[in-house]
């Protein structure tokens, strides 16, 4: 059994995300899912107590599963001195295009050459690769329906939030 780390922002987190958390498990055992800050993506919708709130029920069903385990937790700065904080031995990522493995694959080198943490890709379910969480907000923003793409823990919490930022209502 090993530990690993699976890292994001989780802006929100959505099914692809729950999918990539689900296969680590099967595949690992101990799951350490890190809220993240992201400096290349500003404006989140979220704070990050309310990104962790989300993951958090989001993963319920998971903690403490026969075989393995779930935890959740927010850290500042480097995903490889997070990987280092919880002695991950793997960082996991979810690959759902090309695209995806371009940008991973390049923070995969840079993670190994400055930490010797290897990184380990899983391919989300295809009826997901089209989910992220950029798009969920744009949706949620104009009050169309994300109920496909995230756990039902967080719609609530996603029309909540949209509705503050919604174009053509008071705020």
């Amino acid at each position: 059994m090993s530990t690993v780390l699976y890292p994001g922002s989780f802006d929100p987190i959505h099914l692809g995300h729950l999918d990539v958390i689900e296969q680590s498990l099967e595949l690992f055992g101990d799951v350490v899912v890190a809220a993240m800050h992201n400096p290349s993506k500003p404006g989140g919708m979220f704070t990050l107590d309310e990104r962790l709130s989300m993951i958090q029920r989001s993963v319920a069903h998971l903690i403490d599963t026969v075989g393995g385990t779930v935890r959740v937790v927010a850290f500042p700065g480097l995903a490889v001195d997070a990987a280092r904080s919880v002695a991950a031995d793997f960082i996991v990522k979810g690959l759902r295009t090309g695209g995806d493995f371009e940008v991973e694959q390049q923070m995969a080198h840079t993670n190994y050459a400055a930490a010797a943490v290897r990184t380990v890709y899983l391919p989300c379910k295809p009826s997901l690769v089209f989910i992220s969480s950029r798009f969920i907000r744009e949706i949620a923003k104009y009050g169309g329906d994300i109920t496909a793409m995230v756990p039902g823990t967080v719609v609530a919490d996603l029309v909540r939030a949209s509705q503050h930022d919604r174009p053509g209502t008071a705020t």
